[in-house]
Order: structure tokens, then sequence, then C-alpha cells
């Protein structure tokens, strides 16, 4: 069994592989969705990701379809206790921003549409630096003291703002940040390595990054000369390619895949999942059969040299 992480100061206790929920309701319907999920807590899993506003961007799509399909699947399966949630507030369309009163407007709104009376998880989804820290954290906290969240975390926040957030919470004594959700992955290591990655393992956060995967270039699938269709494809994944670092690390991962037999994807997960401060990289899957390279993460072990190796490749 695999073991699982505790995510920073909290009791939540995660599955080293959190399944990104923003494919749900987009580009996985409701059918397709609920075998991922039916797959991924077959396989252990325990940590479905999410926002309220997956998948706002999408003509027809109001924001919040995301959450509505895990409510559904898990009335559905009555596993509610089962799976840790996390979903975001601050970009929703109808609740936009972190006011306090937006605040706990999004969570009952959020609440409803996961079908629970607790969100385990609750993320600033991308911090508002016009609103102090002291009126986002006190409506966290009083989200938290109500039973409404379990835990807190942000994502997209500076190092300074969540040095400030944290400082302020143990001033006052109120909820504490436990989880920071950074984009972070082979190629793009500057966007939290340094100092928010300084501030994360000096006040005991776990990070749980997003674009693990960089969009899918990371699975090996974008190649020269290979054609990818698909909703992310040539101009946001693809655009690595053209790039050394993204070639050095394109051979780097199939020099390891190789040596383990195991998927592309699988061995980009494995050293995220082995930086400092990490407990659960999140990926997506469109498709049950793209979830076994993920969740394949739990078995891989990277020797000290083949961290190193893909370490100085994508520097």
């Amino acid at each position: 069994m695999t073991s699982l992480r505790k995510l920073g100061s909290s009791d939540l206790e995660v599955f080293p592989l959190s399944l990104g929920g923003n494919v749900f309701g987009w580009t996985a319907d409701e059918a397709a969705s609920f075998a991922v999920l039916d797959a991924y807590t077959a396989a252990g899993g325990n940590f479905v990701d999410t926002a309220d506003s997956y998948s706002a961007w999408i003509e027809g799509n109001s924001g919040g379809e995301s959450e509505t399909v895990i409510g559904r699947w898990i009335a559905a399966r009555g596993n509610r206790d089962d799976v840790l949630i996390a979903t975001k507030v601050s970009q929703h369309p109808d609740f936009p921003g972190l006011s306090a009163a937006n605040i706990k407007a999004a969570a009952e709104a959020s609440l409803r549409r996961l079908g629970t009376d607790h969100i385990d998880l609750y993320y600033t989804h991308f911090d508002k630096p016009e609103i102090p820290v002291e009126e986002i954290i006190g409506a966290l906290d009083e989200l938290v003291k109500a039973g409404k969240v379990r835990a807190i975390g942000a994502s997209n926040i500076s190092a300074e703002r969540l040095s400030e957030s944290l400082a302020f919470s143990d001033r006052e004594g109120l909820a504490r940040y436990v989880a920071l959700q950074p984009h972070y992955n082979l190629v793009s290591r500057d966007t939290y390595e340094g100092e928010l990655q300084a501030v994360a393992d000096r006040e005991g956060l776990s990070a749980v990054p997003y674009f693990a995967l960089a969009s899918g270039f990371l699975t090996g699938k974008y190649r020269p000369g290979a054609t990818v269709e698909g909703a992310r494809a040539k101009a946001g994944a693809g655009k690595h390619l053209d790039t050394e670092r993204g070639r050095k690390v394109l051979a780097a991962l199939d020099e390891v895949a190789e040596a383990h037999g195991a998927p592309v994807a699988t061995v980009a997960l494995a050293w995220l999942a082995a930086q400092p401060t990490v407990a659960a990289p999140i990926a997506s899957a469109r498709t049950v059969e793209q979830l076994p390279a993920l969740v394949g993460v739990t078995d891989l072990v990277l020797t000290e040299a083949e961290l190193t190796r893909l370490t100085q490749a994508s520097a």
C-alpha cells in the first residue's frame, strides 16, 4: 500500500499524486470523469484538486462545472469520507476576488456544487494584493471555525505576501496556511525554487505543484515533427520544444525512463515528488488510459544520480 504524505501541519494525509479536476466538465464529460475518478481511487488515490472557476473559460460554461461533476460522483459512490477535496476561491465569474464577503459566499457556492458540508483544503486561487492579509485570513479562519473548511492553502502568491499571511495567523492565533500550490515542473523551476520554496520550507508548508507535466510536454508526446491535437497543443506545451532546456529535459527523461521501463510522465512526476517540500504533484487525466502513467509515481524511486541528471538537464 502506498504511503500517504502529511500535508503541512494539518491532519490531512494525501496520496502522493493529486488528481487534477480541471478537465472534468471540459475535455472529459461526466461519464469519462466518473471513470477516471473511479480508477484513481481504485489505485489508492484520495486527493482531488479543483477550483470554483473550472471551467468558466469554455463557451457555454459558467464556472463550477468541475465541482458539480465531483459532487455528483461523490453522491453516486457514497465515498465522501474516503476522498480529500481541494478547491479554490477568487476566479469564479460570480465570485471574483478575496474580500471577506466573497470568500464566504464562494465557499457556500462550492459546498452546494460539491454536495458536501465541508471542504478539506481551501486555497486562495490567485492572491489579490489590494486586499489586506488580515481580511483574507480572518475570513478563512471563520470558515475553519464553522467546520466548513478543514485546512487552508494559497496558490499564486508571492513569498512576501505568504510570509505576511503566516505571521498574521501566528500573531492572532488564526487558521494558518498548510499548503502552497505553485507552478512548478522540470521546465519551470524559477516559478517556485528560491524565495517561495524557502518560505514553504522554513514555515513547514507542503507544496502541491500545478502544471506538474507542463501542460503535457513532460509526457513525452511532443517531439520534433510530431503532430499533437488537443486543447493544449503546440501553442502551449509544444513551445518547450523550441528551447534548449526543453530538448535537454526530454533527452534526460528518455534516458531515465528507458532505464526503469517507465513512461516519461512517471519519471517527470517522480523528479517533482522528490523535491524539497513537495507532497503531491497535481496531474489530470481525460481518460482512464492516461492514469497509470500518473499514479505510477507512487512506485518509482529515482536514484540520486538520476535525480541529479534531470536537475542538471533542467538548469
